[in-house]
Parts: structure tokens; C-alpha cells; sequence
């Protein structure tokens, strides 16, 4: 008799490979994540050298919260977060554009490919400082102004609420930009060329190719994009920190969500910090399901509208 082979499963090879991921996560991620809600349950701070609770007191904290500034500081991370993306978005989709379109025939795409990008590889720390100089009122910009006599007097870019918003959105943009650039390329070329081709045919005009083609098959990466960009956005953090010092000048109007969570930190009001934390968890996940909704066409094929439109008639009909 001849004896049965014996079957070889791979499948455990492939939970030993994702395993360190997922002891990662729960002891890096998981664990603090609890904690940080179990945390803001709690009246636990500092007073001094003397140390207070941690003294369970309920929803408190969340409703100090609501009586705070914290409205106002997310009104300002809103604020910040749309003059860095709208043109962002906005450029990072008309060079991706160019750059896939073969009839524009752009030479040397790799060098501007690279050029794009490098300001993504520039720490936002020294990309804030370089602003800082750049912009004072001694700086270059306002001796360059002065130089070819359109102000007279030096402008004071970080002492008005717009400079120092425009600032803030300005580098933003510059930082984000040719990464967003790079992620909507890959999607246009992964659009295949016969489409392209027969919209040509078709006499097709440039918009019409790109509301109607190029927008519609690059919706999920659209999404991905729009969805990091809002979690970026409520953590923007690093900028305005070190371009107004901390302080959120001026009058706090740059003042986002993340730099009132670290105040808390610092004065060791982890209570306090826990429940902003849960609060920006809640915001995240709600905008990014909204976003996700807005992005992800649920009837590619137009199957669904084909039998809505054919049950109306039917009702029209009877």
C-alpha cells in the first residue's frame, strides 16, 4: 500500500511572520491607548513637589474641557490645516497631471520628481527655523522688500494673525506637497492607457478627460490622501510650536489642538490630557469617515443607479 503524503501547511509561517507586529502594537499602542482613557476618568495632576490622585471623577474632565479654550484652539487647527491643503491638494493634482500626460512630452521628469519631494525630507524643526529667520523683521525677506523700495518700514509677518497663519499654511504646503504629488502619479499611471486612448478617440477635451477619467480612478488613493491629511492636520503640532515659541502668538491664534494637549503634559495634568486625547480621537474618527464616504464610489459600475432609475419608470408606469 502506498502510504499518504503527508500535507504540508504554511499557513502558521504566516501568523509567526505578523506576530512581532502584533506584540508591537499591543505593548507601544494598545496599552497606552487604555491607559489614556482610563486616565482621563481620573483627576490626576501636579501641584508643586505634591502630587494629586489620581481620584476617579467621572466625565469631568470632558466637561471642563468643553469650558475651556478648547473650541477655539480647534477652530484655529481647522483654520491652519485649510490654508495648507486646499493648495496643496490643488497642486499636487495639476503636477501630477502634467507629469503623467505623454502628449506634454516634460523632459528630465526624475530631476523634478526628486526636487519636488526633497522638502518632505527636511525635518520640520529646521524647516520652521529657516521661516523664522527668513520672515523676522530683521530678516532677509523684509531687507529684500525694502531693497527694491515696496515697504518702506520692515513688516512684521509673525505680529499679525494672517502673517503668521500664512506662515504656518505656507510651510505646510511646501513640506507635504510632493509626497501628496507622488501618491496621485502612481495612481494616474496605474489607470490603464486603452481609457485614455479611447477618450481621445472620443474628442474628449482636457477637462472633460479629467472629471470624468482621471478623477473618478483615482478616488481611493484620493481618499488615502484625504484621510492622512486630516489626521495630520488635527495633529499639526511641530510648526507653529516652534515658530511662536509654544505660545500660539498672536493671541493664541495659532495655538492647535496638539500644543494645548502638551500644555497639559507639561504641567502634569494627565487627566486633563487624556481627555483632550479622547476628544481628538473621536474628531478623527468621525472626519475621516465623512471623508471616506465623500471619496469611495460605492457603484462603480452603475449597476445600482441603473436599477433605481429602472424601478422609478416602472413606478411611473403603474
Amino acid at each position: 500500500m502506498k502510504k499518504k503524503s503527508k500535507s504540508i501547511s504554511y499557513a502558521k509561517w504566516g501568523y509567526i511572520f505578523i506576530l512581532p507586529f502584533f506584540v508591537s502594537f499591543f505593548i507601544f499602542s494598545l496599552i497606552p491607548l487604555i491607559d489614556t482613557i482610563r486616565y482621563s476618568f481620573f483627576e490626576y495632576y501636579r501641584s508643586g513637589i505634591k502630587e494629586i490622585g489620581p481620584n476617579f471623577i467621572g466625565m469631568a474632565n470632558y466637561a471642563e474641557l468643553l469650558k475651556s479654550d478648547m473650541l477655539k484652539y480647534g477652530g484655529n487647527t481647522l483654520i491652519l490645516w485649510l490654508i495648507g491643503f486646499i493648495p496643496q491638494i490643488l497642486v499636487a493634482l495639476l503636477l501630477a497631471v502634467w507629469f503623467t500626460d505623454i502628449r506634454m512630452k516634460i523632459h528630465a521628469k526624475q530631476f523634478f520628481k526628486v526636487v519636488i519631494y526633497l522638502p518632505n525630507l527636511i525635518m520640520a524643526s529646521a524647516f520652521a527655523m529657516l521661516f523664522f529667520t527668513m520672515f523676522s523683521t530683521n530678516g532677509p525677506v523684509n531687507e529684500i522688500l525694502m531693497s527694491m523700495g515696496l515697504t518702506e518700514k520692515a513688516i512684521d509677518f509673525m505680529g499679525t494673525v494672517g502673517g503668521t497663519r500664512s506662515l504656518i499654511g505656507l510651510m505646510n504646503f511646501l513640506m507635504w506637497f510632493g509626497n501628496t504629488t507622488i501618491m496621485l502619479m502612481a495612481a494616474i499611471m496605474g489607470i490603464s492607457v486603452d481609457i485614455f486612448e479611447a477618450s481621445d478617440l472620443d474628442g474628449c477635451t482636457g477637462l472633460q478627460r479629467f472629471f470624468y477619467i482621471t478623477l473618478p480612478q483615482i478616488r481611493p488613493i484620493l481618499a488615502y490622501t484625504l484621510i492622512t491629511s486630516v489626521i495630520g492636520g488635527l495633529q499639526m503640532f511641530d510648526v507653529p510650536q516652534i515658530l511662536t515659541n509654544g505660545q500660539g502668538n498672536p493671541d493664541r491664534t495659532s495655538m492647535t489642538l496638539i500644543m494645548f494637549l502638551n500644555n497639559h503634559l507639561k504641567s502634569r495634568n494627565y487627566g486633563m490630557a487624556g481627555a483632550l486625547s479622547v476628544y481628538l480621537f473621536i474628531v478623527s474618527g468621525i472626519l475621516c469617515f465623512f471623508v471616506y464616504k465623500m471619496t469611495i464610489d460605492d457603484d462603480p459600475d452603475g449597476s445600482k443607479a441603473a436599477a433605481k432609475k429602472k424601478a422609478k419608470e416602472e413606478r411611473r408606469r403603474r
